[in-house]
């Protein structure tokens, strides 16, 4: 089981526009531990990278293929990057923060804004009404 071409070539291209090169990469194979079995034992899956200039080093053991690794680590490694570095939110602290926002309590001035809102959408309504007996009723 194998990582396709074009999620590679995508990658190696996000990475190249950030900054990152394969000749920056140090990249080495040890075994990994935990779930798999006999063949995570047997074989050198887990995969660490080491981005030189910056000193980023990050391990990938998520999966018994070493192929998959090596990509989900070259992406780990793109995000912690981007977060550390760049100084850009990833994916999931957006998310984080989104939820927080939408959690958090309305400020009374912008409750009663709210309120005042759909009173006057309510007032619109109301004088669209049809008064008389002819008509639904």
């Amino acid at each position: 089981m194998s990582v396709s071409p074009t999620k590679e070539e995508a990658l190696r291209g996000k990475m190249e526009a950030v900054g990152i090169y394969e000749r920056d990469l140090e990249e080495s194979f040890v075994r990994s531990s935990g779930a798999g079995g006999q063949h995570v034992n047997k074989t050198s899956t887990c995969v660490q990278l080491l981005h030189r200039p910056t000193g980023l080093f990050v391990k990938c053991q998520d999966d018994r293929s070493q192929a998959i690794n090596r990509y989900l680590a070259r992406r780990r490694l793109l995000d912690l990057f981007e977060a550390r570095i760049l100084k850009r939110k990833t994916e999931e602290q957006q998310r984080q923060e989104k939820i927080r926002r939408q959690k958090r309590r309305r400020s009374r001035r912008a409750k009663n804004k709210m309120l005042q809102d759909k009173h006057h959408q309510s007032a619109k309504k109301s004088l669209r009404r049809i008064s008389g007996e002819d008509w639904g009723e």
